[in-house]
């Protein structure tokens, strides 16, 4: 596996000693960083705010810190009046509650406003574990990317979700950011470039493209390792980290040199980023694809890495789906 130079990733890769902190920790430390440097940046919670570390926030800047309590229909239509005055909101909670229970305020009062309004979708995927299929989203990129004005970002580390709440507080319109509850590795850098809506190879490769969204980009990094190592083939991964909008761009780029493709998403495999990279490939560029993702299924209770398994997010999952799509291309 050759690493993109540009992507600057952390030295021990895949060593004992990589770092492991959760995703909502960095949304965290984001807001800290968002609020700090802006005044209009408030947060909003619906009685979850320690899971969803919006208290860091709300210790720091209390006079801009709202609990709505359980009421998630309220915390999406306080925040887009908050907005619609000048604000820059975060609301905060599980994400099969938001955007899962409260979709149609966020349609109608965010999106179809074109509020300025960021929502934080927490605990999201099979990684909740114990906590079952209630508590489990699985279908919640595919929720917010068919909204219009909405984007739509997925980080792949803990350091990824600081610069990508960051990057959403400047940035104007209705945004959704998916954060998972577990320690994952954190596998970039202070240095790894991040900009909304552009995607980034993090390996270079000629035989098949593995796009990857969240924890599952650092398996797609793992899966790669062992392409080469064990078959001699040379896999590009690509954190595609935003959704919506899709680089387009970039993944086509990597296709034309590559001829097929994998995607591998924490998420039903309808409509999330398999979906949208198979809607853009399928018109322009269509090739070989398999998906790793849940297969129309809800979750259960378990464990987080035994719910992965029998799911198939894995990294063998991975490195046979790339066999197969490099065998349709013969």
């Amino acid at each position: 596996m050759k690493l993109n130079p540009k992507a600057k990733l952390t030295r021990n890769l895949f060593s004992k000693k990589v770092e492991l902190q959760a995703t909502r920790d960095g949304y965290g430390a984001g807001l800290l960083s968002a609020g700090g440097k802006n005044e209009k940046v408030v947060v909003l919670a619906a009685d979850v705010a320690e899971s969803t570390r919006s208290h860091w926030f709300a210790k720091k800047f209390p006079k801009r810190f709202i609990e709505v309590g359980v009421a998630e229909q309220n915390l999406a239509g306080v925040a887009a009046g908050l907005a619609l005055e000048g604000f820059i909101p975060f609301i905060s909670s599980y994400a099969v509650f938001s955007p899962g229970r409260n979709w149609e305020q966020i349609r109608v009062s965010i999106c179809y406003t074109n509020a300025n309004v960021k929502i934080a979708g927490h605990h999201a995927g099979l990684s909740t574990g114990p906590d079952g299929a209630t508590h489990q989203a699985l279908e919640d990129i595919a929720l917010t990317r068919v909204l219009p004005n909405m984007t739509v970002v997925v980080p792949a580390d803990a350091l990824e979700a600081k610069k990508a709440v960051i990057a959403l507080s400047r940035h104007r319109g209705p945004a959704y950011i998916r954060l998972f509850r577990p320690a994952t590795p954190v596998f970039t850098t202070p240095a790894t470039p991040f900009v909304l809506g552009r995607a980034q190879a993090l390996t270079q490769g000629r035989d098949v493209t593995i796009i990857a969204c969240g924890p599952l980009v650092y398996k797609a990094l793992q899966a790669a390792e062992i392409l080469g190592k064990k078959y001699k083939i040379k896999a590009e991964v690509i954190n595609c980290h935003t959704i919506k909008p899709l680089d387009k761009k970039t993944i086509l780029q990597s296709v034309k040199k590559t001829g097929a493709v994998v995607c591998a998403e924490e998420h039903q495999q309808a409509g999330g980023l398999g979906s949208a990279v198979a809607e853009y490939l399928g018109q322009h560029y269509p090739v070989p694809m398999r998906f790793v993702a849940v297969a129309d299924s809800f979750g259960e209770s378990g464990e987080a890495e035994e719910l992965l398994k029998k799911y198939g997010l894995t990294v063998e999952r991975i490195v046979k789906s790339a066999l197969e799509a490099i065998k349709m291309k013969r």
